[in-house]
């Protein structure tokens, strides 16, 4: 308890500027705490769904059937039934819509990461701020007074440090968040057009039976 007193009260010191500077920090988490309950929620694989997926000529009823045990915003189910919706159809136009699809999945899973890349950025910047109203303030309780109120003076430079500090502290957690979610962008995308392509191949295989069966 006596530790977050004394952090409450070197926050206070850092001035005005921490103000802005909290708000920048409650974004930055607000955003990655979303990232992560929509990747857990909506973007995880499972086991079953992989292990169907990369069987060569698996049933589709069996896809469906694990499809429908998934939340109709999962990104892995409406990719996978954009799919078995136009199986029927010519590979080609499939893998369009599939694309087409895959781009509607990469753009939500990249919203609002663009604002911890600004965070990134601003935050030091705020930070800088900071640690110029708290050295002119030194600076002029130095010009105004001399030596004779030394509390005033540390009290400019502490604003300073600490802005400083907060400053890049948010930057720095908004920059492992904004690197480590992008990553995870990138990851599930990579798997949902290998596996996408895994569809499209049972799509080719079935078509090829039903020609070969054609008298």
């Amino acid at each position: 308890m006596e530790e977050l007193n004394q952090a409450w009260v070197m926050l206070k010191l850092g001035g005005i500027i921490i103000v802005p500077l909290g708000f920048l920090a409650i974004v930055a988490l607000a955003i990655m705490f979303e990232k992560a309950f929509i990747y857990w929620r909506y973007a995880r694989l499972s086991s079953d769904l992989l292990n169907l997926v990369e069987t060569y000529g698996f049933k589709w009823n069996d896809l469906e059937k694990i499809l429908s045990g998934l939340d109709r915003r999962h990104y892995y189910k409406r990719f996978f039934e954009v799919v078995i919706a136009n199986r029927h159809q010519p590979a080609w136009w499939t893998e369009s819509r599939a694309a087409d699809e895959a781009q509607i999945i990469e753009e939500a899973l990249a919203r609002r990461l663009w604002a911890l890349e600004t965070i990134v950025t601003a935050a030091p910047l705020l930070g800088l701020v900071g640690t110029v109203v708290g050295m002119m303030r030194a600076f002029q309780v130095i010009g105004s007074e001399g030596v004779v109120n030394p509390t005033a003076v540390t009290g400019g430079v502490a604003e300073a440090l600490i802005a400083t500090v907060v400053g890049l502290a948010i930057a720095l957690v908004a920059l492992f968040g904004f690197n480590y979610f992008s990553r995870l962008q990138s990851l599930t995308m990579d798997e949902m057009e290998r596996l996408g392509t895994r569809l499209i191949d049972n799509i080719r295989l079935d078509q090829q039976g039903a020609n070969d069966e054609a008298p």
